[in-house]
């Protein structure tokens, strides 16, 4: 049975927008390690339409990151959409229509971790429907102070840390599940 684990860099203040703003100064090999064993253990991407906007304009036409647009380029993605009628990258499927029901469905018929990056959005509607298994937090020791949070005007979802670690940045790594309490 798959997991569905979703990963942020994330501000002190719960910023989570635009992070290639303010998240690089704190970019390090133990960053990289995290990042590189989450695409790793990865069986297939999960996102929400903007985000699938976004990435396939991008990685299917960088010269940059070869290494890492081709794993995005071949990894199975799933894209959590009713408004979006066509998904032109490769190895996309999109979700549609009882979201909830097809995303159960797919995590009983896969094995891996399905992983996440970004999509605040679909990521407290997951948390909203039981479906997220996982919600890892790079915290960065900065204040943005103004961007989308991950927590906008959402319902009290009880979360329990897992695993913590601190990196020599002041970059807190963060492992939550959901407590149901």
């Amino acid at each position: 049975m798959a997991k569905i684990i979703s990963s942020f860099f994330i501000s002190l203040d719960g910023v989570v927008e635009s992070p290639d703003q303010w998240h690089f100064p704190y970019w390090n090999d133990e960053m990289g390690a995290v990042v590189e064993a989450g695409m790793q253990s990865a069986v297939a991407m999960l996102m929400g339409r903007k985000l699938y906007e976004e990435w396939s304009a991008y990685w299917t036409t960088t010269d940059a990151d070869q290494e890492i647009a081709k794993a995005f380029n071949d990894v199975r993605k799933y894209v959590v959409s009713n408004t979006l009628e066509k998904a032109d990258w490769n190895n996309t499927t999109v979700i549609s229509g009882d979201v909830a029901a097809e995303l159960r469905e797919l995590k009983n018929e896969i094995d891996g971790d399905i992983q996440m990056s970004g999509s605040a959005t679909t990521v407290r509607w997951l948390l909203a429907n039981g479906l997220l298994d996982e919600l890892k937090l790079l915290v960065h020791p900065i204040a943005v102070g103004r961007g989308q949070r991950l927590f906008e005007d959402t319902p009290t979802h009880p979360l329990k840390l897992v695993t913590s670690e601190t990196f020599a940045t002041g970059v807190l790594n963060l492992t939550y599940v959901p407590d149901a309490r």
